[in-house]
């Protein structure tokens, strides 16, 4: 499974909304039909609509082109990338376009997770969620960046993915730490094992069970 994406996100259009006195440069930035491609460090390669290709760092609002480069200002190109990131097209500095492990679809994650998962399928401690295996009920109590395949299970002397009623799922998912309702003893499992319960669901509907 490839959850990063080396390809661009964007592809070279016309993003144009009422340009009705706007200022040239910020015409022209949602006017011309240009590329942009994330590189790394908050870096961006912007390929105009007549071919050129120059670099945009957005932490330093800094493009190669001659607009700003030579004459200092704030270019169509640094434009463009600053429209394609809150628009939501590219991500923005510091994040990186991948499939949710969960669901597939793309998300952007910080580049610091290595195992990513989309807003609607990530989990935040104090969640209620069902173990889909069981169907028992339990709380979150911490999402992990470590696989399935690195957590250890004490007790069975092997791993989250190698027990015997996790090995449908994915060994690359991260680990997710939950709780029985009473208990205070942690619980690993993989990240799509566990699904984010209904809140009319009560919590005294479930009776302790021992997975992996």
């Amino acid at each position: 499974m490839t959850h990063t994406r080396n390809t661009p996100v964007s592809r070279k259009q016309s993003l144009a909304p009422d340009l009705d006195g706007m200022a040239d440069r910020a015409a022209r930035a949602w006017r011309e039909r240009m590329a942009v491609d994330p590189l790394d460090g908050g870096r961006y390669v912007v390929e105009s609509a007549s071919g050129a290709t120059y670099v945009v760092s957005l932490p330093n609002s800094r493009c190669s082109c001659p607009d700003h480069s030579i004459r200092g200002e704030r270019c169509k190109h640094l434009r463009r990338v600053a429209i394609e990131v809150t628009e939501g097209r590219i991500p923005p500095p510091g994040f990186r376009a991948a499939d949710c492990l969960a669901c597939g679809r793309e998300t952007f994650v910080p580049d610091a997770i290595r195992l990513p998962l989309c807003f609607t399928c990530g989990f935040e401690p104090g969640d209620r969620v069902r173990d889909r295996e069981t169907g028992d009920l339990l709380t979150v109590v911490a999402v992990t960046d470590r696989r399935a395949d690195e957590v250890e299970i004490t007790a069975t002397d092997s791993t989250v993915a190698a027990h015997p009623t996790n090995r449908a799922y994915d060994s690359a998912e991260p680990v997710v730490e939950a709780v029985y309702p009473g208990s205070e003893r942690r619980y690993s499992f993989p990240r799509s094992r566990l699904v984010r319960r209904p809140r009319a669901v009560s919590v005294g509907d479930s009776s302790p069970t021992v997975t992996g």
